[in-house]
């Protein structure tokens, strides 16, 4: 069997494939259509996030028998069409939950602590204390909105910080709910009484603009907003207004709307924009979430484990 990868991932991938004697191909974030144009050889397909998944390539891939994704999310899949073409698609669900909610506890520190600003300023050749007066974690309130691995994941650091912690998942009751210093509510209670709000849902047709001027407005003054999701569950043009004006106190986003998402601009430094870039309370890292070493050899055991289970190797 022939496999083709098309991101970087974990080694054990590498070395679970050669002892199982299946011959890797990689080919880094080709686009939809180089994709389509080299896939039609090989048995298996693994990836993260790019490049999205279309008919052209299913099309194409006419060896493909199944898709395996390191990842916890697929909507960068035609899964129904997937279907229709008998091609199985593996996900890996919850294997980074650690390192994101890591990743969201130390955004929330340094916004609260100017952690950024007082480092630039010191390289830039002052040294002045007084200027970067944070704040605490303690006694504020933790809104996690999406109750998954991740959410509640960030809900026990929370704790540990002595936050109050609230929550919203339209699939969950509040018996679902086992941790009992967390409250499970509505989506109007967490935005309207958060200091901080961190995104932990998918980018659906439901989800897409949910923090929008009217959701923002009614938030508390000098709130923050955390997104290690996906680009596009901030209106990022309300967000610009609202930490321009002072009405919020920032936001620390791990991803945004216009960056890469289809793949294939053959290079691992993409060129992005964004006026938000221009505001000195908005942080932005490359949708690094998942991005440990510890995280990513996880997933690769999954990779590889979900790979024998599917040709009973």
């Amino acid at each position: 069997m022939k496999a083709l990868m098309v991101d970087y991932m974990s080694e054990v991938i590498d070395e679970g494939l050669r002892d199982l004697g299946i011959e890797l191909d990689k080919e880094m974030l080709p686009t939809s259509e180089k994709l389509a144009s080299i896939i039609a050889p090989y048995d298996i397909l693994i990836m993260r996030v790019d490049p999205f998944i279309n008919k052209e390539v299913l099309d194409a891939a006419t060896n493909l028998k199944a898709i395996f994704v390191g990842s916890t999310g697929t909507n960068h899949i035609d899964k129904e069409y997937a279907k229709e073409k008998n091609i199985p698609v593996y996900n890996s669900p919850g294997l980074n939950a650690n390192a994101v909610a890591e990743l969201v506890i130390a955004k929330v520190l340094d916004l609260y602590r100017n952690t950024v600003q007082a480092q630039n300023e010191v390289k830039g050749g002052i040294w002045n204390k007084y200027r970067w007066i944070g704040r605490e974690m303690r006694n504020k309130t933790m809104g996690i909105i999406g109750f998954g691995a991740i959410g509640r994941r960030v809900a026990e650091f929370a704790n540990v910080f002595h936050m109050d912690v609230i929550a919203y998942d339209p699939f969950l009751k509040p018996e679902d709910i086992k941790q009992e210093y967390v409250k499970l509510t509505t989506l109007d209670e967490v935005i309207e009484n958060s200091d901080v709000v961190t995104l932990h849902v998918p980018l659906t047709p439901d989800t897409k603009d949910m923090f929008n001027e009217e959701s923002m407005a009614r938030m508390k003054d000098g709130a923050i907003i955390i997104n290690a999701a996906r680009g596009g569950i901030v209106n990022e043009e309300a967000l610009y207004k609202y930490i321009k004006n002072g009405k919020l106190g920032g936001a620390n986003l791990d991803t945004i709307s216009n960056e890469l998402g289809s793949g294939g601009l053959d290079t691992m430094d993409v060129p992005v924009e964004s006026p938000l870039f221009e505001l000195d309370r908005v942080y932005v890292t490359p949708h690094i979430g998942g991005s440990t070493i510890d995280a990513q050899d996880d997933i690769g055991a999954v990779v590889i484990n979900n790979l024998k289970t599917h040709f009973n190797l």
